[in-house]
């Protein structure tokens, strides 16, 4: 496993992380479908002992439940990894999911989160949404506040926009920033990753295979078959006409695996990771065998030959689908 510096923080992080979106389990606004709290507890532990050194989490995930399973999980570890959780999605008094970064709401979350977590202190806390934008700038002051109180080693935000960048660095110097990025998402490439690059802010990318599409174990049988409580039914990238082209996107992945003899799935995470601005990817695991599947990808040495003909693909499907609007 390859690790590298954190931002400005002091964390040598694994390239890749423990995403524990799936341990929150169903029956929840944005679940991923039902999910066995022991096996995520095993997908954890085997983590661990193939040097993920890092678990990334949130309330949000499960309402509590994700963060429970963390601590459950790390009971009697030696080697405990880093911890990063997120704020500022909260519950409001009817149970109803809210955006929120107001202080109040901030310090009563990390309050929670420690206790589910069974912590003394969260390793890295994020802002998990820029939303509200008028609540930023409290949002940001507020974290500064719980670092300085020792309640947090180090902040981040995740999502942000540039400018909301450029402010977070007047108020907290945050040490990393969480966006989405993989082949079918790349929004941030022309402006946001150089910048974090210049102001020495780490970045831990999440979605590396896109909901799972970019695994190569997604049909189009497999989503038509998803529970209803998994979020991904409503999600354009499943559906047509994105579905097919995305699909083709994952043949050419395959046929680059075949030749190194890898998975689908650590090309599509080694792209990610192949971008000199990314120094984690998160990668959600289930089970202990998706950690055993995926941690080859932290050392898959993608060629020339192998980058361009994935952006030949790209290129052909992405005019294919502007065709089809």
């Amino acid at each position: 496993m390859e690790y590298r510096r954190l931002g400005s923080s002091d964390f040598e992080i694994s390239r890749i992380g423990f995403g524990a979106w799936a341990a929150g389990g169903g029956d929840w606004a944005f679940a991923l479908g039902p999910q066995d709290d022991i096996e995520s507890i095993a997908a954890i532990r085997r983590a661990i002992e193939l040097g993920i050194n890092w678990i990334d989490t949130a309330p949000l995930y499960g309402l509590g439940h994700s963060e429970e399973i963390v601590a459950r999980a790390l009971e009697g570890v030696a080697s405990r990894p880093y911890v990063f959780t997120k704020c500022g999605m909260p519950r409001n008094a009817d149970g109803r999911i809210i955006h929120s970064l107001r202080r109040d709401s901030i310090r009563r979350e990390c309050e929670e989160s420690l206790r589910r977590l069974r912590a003394d202190v969260i390793d890295l806390y994020q802002i998990h949404w820029n939303i509200p934008a008028e609540e930023v700038e409290e949002g940001l002051e507020t974290m500064a506040r719980l670092q300085e109180e020792g309640k947090i080693r180090y902040s981040g935000v995740s999502n942000f926009t540039l400018p909301q960048l450029e402010l977070a660095g007047d108020i907290t110097s945050p040490v990393s920033l969480q966006p989405p990025y993989s082949l079918l998402d790349r929004e941030v490439e022309d402006e946001i990753l150089p910048f974090c690059k210049e102001h020495n802010i780490g970045v831990i990318i999440y979605s590396p295979m896109k909901s799972g599409l970019l695994s190569g174990k997604m049909t189009r049988e497999r989503i038509a078959e998803f529970p209803p409580d998994d979020l991904r039914r409503s999600k354009r990238e499943f559906q047509e006409p994105e579905l097919s082209r995305n699909l083709a996107v994952v043949e050419t992945l395959r046929a680059i695996a075949d030749r190194r003899e890898t998975s689908v799935a650590e090309v599509a995470v080694a792209w990610t990771l192949h971008n000199p601005y990314v120094d984690g990817a998160i990668v959600g695991m289930r089970r202990p065998q998706h950690a055993e599947s995926i941690i080859g990808a932290a050392s898959v040495q993608l060629s020339p030959e192998d980058l361009a003909e994935i952006e030949d693909v790209l290129a052909r499907n992405l005019t294919l689908s502007a065709e089809a609007f």
